[in-house]
C-alpha cells in the first residue's frame, strides 16, 4: 500500500457542475480514460467489493490503466464465493489488489459480540468505514461502481460528488441493469457465483440473503447502505 500523499483539493459547485457536464457526454470507457487526463493515477483510489457484477468496472480499468491499485475492504465476513471471485478476477485481469481491514482487536470485538445482529450500523462502521477512512486521506478521487437504480440514495447522486473530503467518481452511475448485463454477456465476463443462487447484491454473509437488487441486504432492517457512500 502506497504511503504517498497527494495535494488535497476542494472543488467549488461550479467546478463540479462542469466536470459532470463533461463526463455525462462520455461512454463509460471514455469516462475512465478522461479520468486519467484530469487526474494523476496516484490521486485515484479505486475500491471494489468483488460482488455481483464487479467484472464490468474492473475489466474497464484493467484495460485502460492496468497499474491502478484496487482496494478491497476485507471485512472478515465475506462469502467464500466472494473471495474465490476476487481471486478469479485478479488472475483474469492481472489486478493489483490491496486488502484493507479493521484492526485485529476491532474485528474480534464484532465477532465476539455478533455486532451485525444488535447494531449493523456499528458493525459496518468498524469493519468497512473506519478502515477505509485511514487510507482515504491519501487520495483526491474515490472511484466506485454505484448505479442510480440500486437504491433511492444512489438515485440522488451525480457522476462526481464531493463527500467526506474526497471527490467521488461513479463512472457506471447511469448504466441500467439491462445495459450492465448485456455488456457483461457480450464480453463474456464472469458473474459472481452467488448470482446463480438468487443473490443480486452481495455483502457480508451474516447480512445478505437472496433477493432482487439490494432487497437481500440487511434483510428485515431499514438499513440500505453500509455507510461508505453516505
Amino acid at each position: 500500500m502506497s504511503d504517498s500523499v497527494v495535494s488535497k483539493k476542494t472543488y467549488s459547485k461550479e467546478e463540479l457542475r462542469l466536470l459532470n457536464k463533461k463526463y455525462h457526454l462520455l461512454s463509460v470507457e471514455d469516462r475512465v480514460r478522461q479520468l486519467y487526463e484530469d487526474f494523476s493515477e496516484n490521486e485515484v483510489m479505486l475500491t471494489s467489493s468483488f460482488a455481483a457484477t464487479s467484472a464490468l468496472l474492473l475489466s474497464i480499468f484493467a484495460g485502460i490503466k492496468p497499474t491502478q491499485k484496487i482496494y478491497f475492504i476485507d471485512t472478515g465476513y465475506h462469502f467464500d464465493e466472494t473471495l474465490e471471485y476476487k481471486q478469479q478476477l485478479s488472475e483474469l485481469y492481472g489486478l493489483d489488489v490491496v486488502s484493507v481491514s479493521a484492526s485485529e482487536e476491532d474485528h474480534r470485538f464484532t465477532s465476539e459480540n455478533q455486532t451485525w445482529k444488535s447494531d449493523p450500523e456499528l458493525c459496518c462502521s468498524i469493519n468497512k468505514v473506519k478502515p477505509l477512512e485511514l487510507i482515504k486521506k491519501r487520495f483526491n478521487v474515490w472511484v466506485s461502481g454505484l448505479m442510480w437504480w440500486q437504491s433511492d440514495h444512489r438515485a440522488s447522486l451525480d457522476i462526481f460528488e464531493e463527500r467526506g473530503g474526497i471527490l467521488k467518481f461513479y463512472p457506471l452511475l447511469d448504466v441500467s441493469p439491462e445495459e450492465r448485463d448485456k455488456y457483461i454477456q457480450e464480453h463474456d465476463y464472469p458473474f459472481h457465483p452467488l448470482i446463480a443462487k438468487g443473490y443480486h447484491s452481495i455483502g457480508c454473509k451474516h447480512c445478505t440473503v437472496p433477493g432482487n437488487d439490494r432487497t437481500g441486504r440487511w434483510n428485515n432492517s431499514p438499513k440500505t447502505e453500509c455507510g461508505l457512500h453516505l
